[in-house]
C-alpha cells in the first residue's frame, strides 16, 4: 500500500534549506510562496510539510482541515510525482488538491492528465509584481498621490531610513505590538497567524537569509519591511508594517526599502491580497505591471474547458445543434473563456459540455449572482449517462448562485422540472402583427407584396432608415443598449448581462441576418426619450428579439419597419425561462422579471 513516508513527508525544519534552494533554483519560479524562508516561517499557521521523491520536491499544506500540496519543483519527472501524490488521496480518501500552481503547471496538468483536474484562477491570490524603477522613482500622474505622501513626510527633515540587523529587531518587535493595539477591532485570526508568522522571522532571520528595512521619524521607529531575494531578477516583500495614522509612512518604507535594497534586482514581488479589498486597492494604487496568475487544481471528474480543446467542442457543438462553424467561432471568440464552460472527458477527449455565463439578477431588491446555462449537450454516442445533469449539479454546488436556462422545447422543460429547476422571468403569450405599410391599424392584416416593395425600393441602398415612426433611428452599440435596457426592465427578477455579453447578442444577431437600433425622439423635457429595438428577419417574418419600446410605439413603427425589411408580417415571444435557486433563495417568487437576451 502507497504511504506518504515514501515521498519522506516531514516538518519543514532548517535541515530541509539547502536541498529545498537548489530545488526552488532549478525551476527558477516568480510566486512568491517558492522560497524555503516563506514555507518555515509560516509553518505553524498551516501545518508546513515537505518530501522530495522523482527528482522533485513538494510541499504540504494543512488549509482549513483540508489537505493540499504545492505544484512539484526542481527538474526531475514531475508528472510521477502528481500521479503519486493522486494514490496516496485515493487511499486516504480524498481528492488531489494542487495549490499554488503558475501558469506553465496549468498548461502540464492539462496536458499530462487530460479531463483529470478543475484548474481555476485564485484571484485573492494572485501576486502583484512591480518594477524595481517605478517603486523607486514614483514617476508619473498615476503616482502623484504617492510621491505627495512621501513628501509630506520628509517634510521636517527628521526621518532616516537604515538597514534592519540583529540590533533593530526588538524594536520592530514592540513597534508590532503598538500596531496590534491599533488593529485591535479589527483583529481576526490571519492576523494572529500573520503576527506569529513576523516572530518567527525575527527569531530566525540571519539563518533565513532575510533582509529589511526600518524607517525613523523624530527618532521614533514607525515602519518596518522584510523581504528576499525570489529569483535571480526578483525580489519578494513579506511583512510590511507602518503606523496607519501617520501620513506617508507606508509610501515611504515602500520606496526606501526598494531604493536600497533592490537594484540589483528588476522586479518586486509584493505577494497577494488575500481577498482583503482594502489590501487589495492599496496594491493596484501602485499600478502592478504584472498580475502573476496562480490556481487551485482540483481532481475532478467536471473539468473547465480549454482553448486547447477548441476543435473537440466545436464537434459536439455542429453534431449535437447543427450551427455551421462560423456562428460557433463567434461564440467561441466573443464568449469562450477558460472558466465559463464545463466539460466532461470520456475517451481522452470532451464528449459533453455546458456553458455557465455570468449575468446578475435582482433577488428580494438585491443584485445577486447568477450563471446563465447555455450550450447544454453531449455527443450522442456518449448520451444516456447523466453527464449533462452532472455538470450542472457541479455547477450549482460550486457557485451556490441561481442557475438559469431557456429550455428548447417542451421536453427539456419537463427534463428540468424534475431535476429542480422552476418556471421563472413572466413567460408572455406570442404576438403576431401583419400590418399594411401605410396603415395606423393594429389588428392582423396581411400586406400587399406590391405595397412591401414600394418601401423597399424607396430606401434600397441604406444601411438603415434615418427615421421611423418619429424616431431617429442609429446602430445601437453595447453600452446604449445596455443602459437603455437597465433603466426599462431592471427591478425585482431582472436578469442583467455586462456589457461584453450585450456586445455578443448584437454581433451574433447581425450574423443571423438582424439589426440592433438605438430610437431617439425629442420631447418636451430635457433629456430625450430613448429605446432599443433588435430584431432580425427570417425568410418573410421579423422576429422582434427585445425592444424596450410599449405595445402602441411598436405597432406604429412595424408598417414601416416592415416595409424596409421586406417581411410580410411580424412576431414577438418572450419565453421566460427557468431557475434553480440555492438553499438560500428558496422562497423567493422567481415568477417574477424579466430574462431575454438567452443567446448571451
Amino acid at each position: 500500500m502507497l504511504d506518504q513516508e515514501k515521498l519522506g513527508f516531514h516538518p519543514i525544519s532548517m535541515d530541509d534549506r539547502n536541498w529545498m534552494n537548489e530545488k526552488l533554483k532549478e525551476d527558477r519560479l516568480d510566486a512568491c510562496e517558492y522560497t524555503f524562508a516563506n514555507n518555515y516561517i509560516w509553518a505553524k499557521a498551516y501545518d508546513v510539510q515537505v518530501g522530495c521523491a522523482y527528482g522533485c520536491g513538494v510541499i504540504k499544506y494543512r488549509e482549513q482541515e483540508r489537505v493540499r500540496y504545492s505544484f512539484p519543483f526542481g527538474n526531475g519527472d514531475k508528472k510521477s510525482m502528481i500521479a503519486h501524490l493522486q494514490k496516496i488521496c485515493a487511499v486516504h480518501g480524498y481528492r488531489l488538491h494542487l495549490c499554488p500552481v503558475t501558469e506553465e503547471g496549468r498548461s502540464q496538468l492539462i496536458e499530462w492528465f487530460p479531463g483529470e483536474f478543475e484548474v481555476g484562477a485564485d484571484r485573492d491570490a494572485f501576486d502583484y509584481v512591480y518594477t524595481v524603477e517605478k517603486l523607486t522613482s514614483l514617476r508619473g500622474k498615476k503616482l502623484h498621490g504617492k510621491r505627495n505622501h512621501i513628501a509630506r513626510f520628509m517634510d521636517e527633515g527628521d526621518w532616516q531610513y537604515k538597514r534592519m540587523t540583529q540590533k533593530e529587531i526588538p524594536e520592530c518587535r514592540r513597534m508590532a505590538k503598538e500596531w496590534m493595539a491599533m488593529r485591535a477591532e479589527k483583529w481576526n485570526d490571519g492576523m494572529e497567524q500573520e503576527i506569529s508568522a513576523m516572530e518567527v522571522a525575527f527569531s530566525h532571520f540571519g539563518e533565513l537569509g532575510l533582509c529589511g528595512g526600518v524607517l525613523y521619524k523624530g527618532g521614533e521607529l514607525v515602519a518596518f519591511t522584510i523581504g528576499e531575494p525570489l529569483n535571480e531578477d526578483t525580489f519578494v516583500v513579506h511583512f510590511e508594517k507602518a503606523f496607519p495614522d501617520l501620513q506617508g509612512a507606508y509610501p515611504m518604507i515602500n520606496q526606501q526599502f526598494v531604493l536600497h535594497e533592490m537594484q540589483a534586482f528588476q522586479y518586486v514581488n509584493r505577494e497577494e491580497d488575500t481577498g482583503d479589498q482594502g489590501l487589495r486597492r492599496a496594491k493596484l494604487s501602485y499600478y502592478p505591471d504584472r498580475l502573476l496568475r496562480k490556481y487551485r487544481a482540483v481532481e475532478s471528474h467536471v473539468v473547465f474547458a480549454d482553448e486547447t480543446e477548441r476543435e473537440a467542442i466545436t464537434e459536439i457543438w455542429n453534431r449535437c445543434f447543427g450551427d455551421d462553424r462560423a456562428y460557433i467561432a463567434l461564440y467561441m471568440d466573443n464568449r469562450f473563456e477558460r472558466e465559463n464552460m464545463y466539460v466532461i472527458y470520456q475517451d481522452n477527449r470532451p464528449v459533453s459540455m455546458a456553458s455557465l455565463l455570468p449575468v446578475q439578477v435582482m433577488v428580494n431588491g438585491k443584485k445577486e449572482k447568477a450563471r446563465y446555462v447555455y450550450a447544454v449537450a453531449t455527443l450522442p454516442e456518449y448520451r444516456k449517462k447523466g453527464y449533462a445533469l452532472e455538470i450542472i449539479k457541479y455547477a450549482a454546488q460550486k457557485y451556490g448562485e441561481p442557475l438559469i436556462l431557456q429550455p428548447a422545447d417542451r421536453d427539456l422543460q419537463e427534463y428540468y422540472e424534475k431535476r429542480g429547476f422552476a418556471d421563472a422571468f413572466g413567460e408572455s403569450p406570442c404576438w403576431i402583427y401583419a400590418g399594411r405599410c401605410a396603415a395606423a391599424a393594429h389588428t392582423p392584416v396581411l400586406v400587399t407584396d406590391d405595397c412591401a416593395l414600394e418601401v423597399a425600393e424607396e430606401l434600397d441602398g441604406r444601411d438603415r432608415p434615418d427615421m421611423i415612426g418619429g424616431w431617429v433611428v442609429s446602430d445601437a452599440n453595447e453600452k446604449e443598449y445596455k443602459a437603455v435596457r437597465d433603466q426599462f426592465f431592471e427591478g425585482e427578477g431582472y436578469v442583467e448581462w455586462d456589457e461584453n455579453a450585450i456586445a455578443y447578442a448584437i454581433r451574433e444577431n447581425q450574423l443571423c441576418g438582424g439589426r440592433t437600433l438605438l430610437l431617439t425622439k425629442s420631447t418636451a423635457a430635457q433629456n430625450p426619450a430613448k429605446a432599443v429595438l433588435m430584431y432580425r428577419t427570417e425568410q418573410d417574418s421579423l422576429h422582434i428579439m427585445e425592444t424596450t419600446l410599449d405595445d402602441d410605439a411598436l405597432y406604429n413603427i412595424l408598417p414601416e419597419l416592415l416595409g424596409y425589411t421586406g417581411a410580410t408580417w411580424a412576431y414577438q415571444r418572450n419565453m421566460g425561462g427557468m431557475v434553480l435557486l440555492p438553499e438560500r433563495l428558496k422562497g423567493w417568487d422567481c415568477r417574477a422579471g424579466y430574462l431575454g437576451l438567452t443567446l448571451c
